[in-house]
């Protein structure tokens, strides 16, 4: 501020010149005595009016998972200028990456503060199944789901890992949460492969005495009754003797199934006449 109107200037901060620099901290009156060329004096003062500087805030979720997105509030002003070039007084942001967001906030006085907030981003978890994805009809698996704190399966378990007998193809899928509260989730397909059907042929009915060959097919591995491991054994029983086979496909699922080998006694021939 200046002084005009004399040739000699006396402030009440003691400055002895016309211009003086001030920066109050609170509202300050700051006189002046004027002198003129005739030795004549005046004073006058004015008042600088020290506003106070707005107190900005900035509300809305601070921490957030990977892929969401949260809604950032300032207030204390009536302008707002963000760091990412909104001038409104809410912006909604979805950072990939821990992010710092500021604000300068401006109020009816022209005065200006600032403030910022980080948002931190959390990634998400990594799930992921363990267990036999390939069973045999009428087996169970035990599949184990890993990466996280919490879990909900597909078929509404909350344990970590669940034990499932599927008849046909079925797919399980979970979702897994961390200590964060991120979620993903994975999934997994159970096939189930069709058992076998063993068939076995040969004469199933024999005389005493004689023998016949059983011959076992529908898969690829064979063990008998008997402890025979081919696929075709002969026998000759004494009397009715029941001969099962356990057969073994490429998926490794077996199946059994049996034959009954009857044996007829011989007839007992007799001979009469003079002899």
């Amino acid at each position: 501020m200046f002084a005009v109107g004399g040739v000699g200037y006396v402030w009440s901060n003691g400055s002895t010149t016309g211009l003086i620099n001030v920066s109050p901290t609170t509202t300050t009156t700051y006189s002046v005595t004027v002198t003129d060329n005739k030795g004549c004096t005046a004073n006058t003062s004015v008042t600088v009016i020290v506003n106070p500087l707005p107190t900005p805030s900035i509300t809305g979720d601070n921490e957030l998972c990977f892929g969401e997105s949260t809604t950032l509030t300032a207030s204390g002003g009536s302008i707002y200028e963000w760091s990412n070039g909104a001038t409104t007084s809410s912006i909604t942001v979805n950072p990939t990456t821990t992010t710092m967001y500021g604000v300068t906030v401006t109020d009816g006085n022209g005065c200006s503060g600032s403030a910022s907030v980080t948002v931190k981003v959390n990634a998400l978890p990594t799930p992921s199944i363990s267990g036999d994805n390939e069973i045999c009809n009428g087996e169970s698996t035990t599949l184990i789901a890993s990466g996280g704190s919490s879990y909900v399966w597909s078929n509404e378990s909350t344990a970590s890992s669940i034990s499932v007998s599927p008849t046909t193809n079925t797919t399980y899928s979970v979702k897994v949460t961390d200590s964060n509260g991120c979620s993903a989730s994975a999934s997994v397909t159970v096939k189930v492969n069709i058992l076998p059907t063993p068939t076995i042929v040969g004469d199933t009915e024999i005389c005493n005495g004689e023998s016949t060959t059983l011959t076992a097919s529908g898969g690829s591995s064979y063990v008998w009754s008997n402890g025979s491991t081919s696929n075709s054994i002969s026998v000759n029983p004494t009397i009715n003797t029941t001969y099962s086979v356990t057969v073994t496909d490429d998926n490794g699922c077996n199946a059994n199934t049996s034959s009954t080998v009857k044996v007829n006694i011989l007839p007992i021939p007799t001979i009469v006449g003079d002899t």
